[in-house]
């Protein structure tokens, strides 16, 4: 299998200027067995010859890299806490120091599903006691395709199904078969791609100066090796406020624990350094 993964990271590098050796192997095998099957290759040494011949295979390849699985309101429990214990929280933390925004950044936010689940928790929050509390979400990408899915915030009824029919009926208008995301919900995101890899950028531009006292990067790091999940973290770490939260997705707790994160309540996925 390694053997395998090297010889095609070795021709995507050549052939794109692409590395992906980044990826955990496992992954990475999964998806050149994946295109292997798609494109009707018989062995591995066939499909090295279709990646070399084929201009646009390299393309299809890494395009078949991109994770961009979500889903709203993903892990309950997790959603749970922020409305109910962690946001109410930092809400509280910022009336009490006079600063009048909460900053958030959704660091891999696929077709912005996760980013309006906390948009809906932050306009309900304003709702309640805390209307003086303004907020900006910085959701980024970095597949530019995605981040244009989730400027649009247009869902089939099935991928609504999380949502509870309070916060359907208040978020979404119909649009053919389709249910398209209101303006007020996307007035305070800020959408846009970034590369959580960039040795230039610490943060999303958008963002200035980071600062942020949420950062959710859910579902992203187990597709990594163990070196750039460490890159991610620091990344992440580095562009909290003093006291910030990072949520990660409920099979990578493990992930934080081994760097020295401590999970804020029992199996939520919420953590602080």
């Amino acid at each position: 299998m390694k053997q395998t993964n090297q010889h095609i990271t070795d021709l995507i590098l050549q052939l794109q200027g692409v590395d992906v050796s980044k990826y955990d192997e496992t992954f990475l095998n999964k998806s050149i067995q994946k295109r292997i099957t798609e494109t009707h290759c018989n062995s591995v040494q066939e499909y090295c010859a279709l990646l070399e011949q084929k201009s646009n295979e390299g393309e299809y390849f890494l395009n078949s890299l991109h994770i961009s699985y979500s889903e709203f309101f993903r892990n309950t429990l997790t959603y749970s806490a922020l409305e109910h214990i962690v946001l109410p929280s930092i809400a509280l933390q910022k009336r009490s120091t006079k600063q009048k925004e909460i900053r958030i950044w959704s660091a891999a936010c696929a077709a912005g599903q996760e980013s309006y689940s906390l948009a809906m928790l932050m306009e309900e929050l304003k709702n309640g006691d805390c209307e003086t509390i303004k907020y900006r979400i910085f959701a980024t990408d970095q597949d530019q395709t995605q981040v244009i899915e989730a400027q649009k915030g247009q869902y089939t009824a099935e991928a609504l199904n999380n949502l509870s029919l309070k916060r359907f009926n208040q978020w979404f208008t119909q649009l053919g078969n389709n249910y398209i995301v209101k303006q007020e919900l996307k007035a305070n995101i800020d959408f846009s791609v970034f590369d959580l890899f960039s040795e230039q950028l610490g943060c999303p531009p958008a963002s200035i100066f980071g600062d942020f006292d949420l950062v959710v990067c859910a579902n992203l790091l187990f597709y990594y090796k163990h070196e750039y999940q460490k890159m991610i973290l620091e990344k992440t770490s580095g562009c909290r406020a003093n006291g910030g939260y990072l949520i990660c997705g409920e099979t990578e707790r493990d992930i934080l624990i081994r760097h020295n994160f401590k999970e804020v309540f029992p199996q939520s996925a919420i953590f602080k350094k």
